[in-house]
């Protein structure tokens, strides 16, 4: 009589509010053979991935907050990189609104679902799974620094797109102007911790006040000044978007929190340079 080797038990981490749907779950998959450790909500979950390893992550996205599932999924990635992270959402339109979480989540489970199904279904992702090499994080500042061009690039395609920006004829050149000094600046602000926005610090930009003179002689509106600064912000929140993959989570909310406070502090010293005010003598 040849002796066979036990099944591999893989430990699975059951993220529900709901009580009926963990014990439901938890039956299913340990009828199958998984170890299932269950929690009723984000503080458990993330006491347990702090304390506990885990071959699989099953979360669902509402608990009752929508970021709730991916805060989950993104403490996992970071902690237990090496894990299978299932997100389950009743969403029938999940796949297409949640590209960023597709970033985190290795899969999404769309409800309602067969649970007889459900055992099956994770362990051929554990088997089938193909554990990409880790992307090096980056703070805010690099990914900027590193994405300079094409941050100019699709701002100016942004404001081509503008009727009311449009109506200015420029080149390119004359158009991105002092773009590229103003996203150093950013850039400077940024890597500078000691100027905060509860104090109120910010970097002088000659830039920016040079930019406001250029706009006006240029025959920009002050309107169109703030329409220009607005498209920037817009274009660099999209700049970090397209590299979730490579931020830095830990740093992300105060990086983000800078880049609208100095984007909104250039707007301010631009608007100098374009009314006069800035660069004037003292009068005698």
């Amino acid at each position: 009589m040849s002796l066979t080797e036990p099944p591999i038990s893989h430990k699975v981490l059951l993220v529900d509010d709901d009580a009926a749907v963990r014990e439901m779950m938890t039956a299913t998959l340990e009828q199958k053979g998984f170890d299932v450790v269950a929690a009723a909500n984000v503080t458990e979950a993330l006491k347990l991935i702090t304390t506990e390893s885990f071959d699989v992550l099953m979360t669902d996205l509402h608990m009752p907050n929508p970021s709730d599932g991916f805060a989950v999924i993104t403490a996992m990635r970071h902690i237990q990189p090496k894990a299978l992270t299932l997100l389950v959402s009743g969403y029938p339109d999940v796949k297409s609104a949640m590209d960023a979480i597709l970033l985190e989540a290795d899969e999404i489970i769309l409800k309602p679902f067969e649970t007889k199904n459900l055992a099956d279904l994770v362990h051929d992702k554990l088997l089938t799974r193909k554990l990409a090499a880790p992307t090096p994080k980056e703070r805010v500042a690099g990914i900027l620094q590193r994405c300079t061009g094409l941050i100019v690039e699709d701002w100016l395609a942004r404001v081509k797109k503008s009727t009311e920006l449009s109506r200015v004829v420029l080149s390119d050149q004359e158009r991105t102007g002092y773009l590229p000094k103003l996203i150093d600046d950013l850039i400077v602000r940024l890597r500078s911790p000691h100027i905060t926005i509860q104090e109120g610090g910010f970097i002088s930009s000659p830039a920016a006040v040079a930019h406001g003179k250029l706009r006006r002689s240029q025959g920009y509106t002050s309107a169109m000044l703030v329409q220009d600064s607005r498209i920037l912000q817009v274009t660099l929140f999209g700049t970090l978007q397209k590299n979730l993959g490579a931020l830095d989570f830990s740093l992300l909310l105060p990086d983000v929190m800078t880049i609208a406070d100095e984007v909104d502090s250039q707007l301010t010293q631009a608007m100098e340079g374009y009314i006069g005010v800035a660069g004037q003598p003292a009068a005698a």
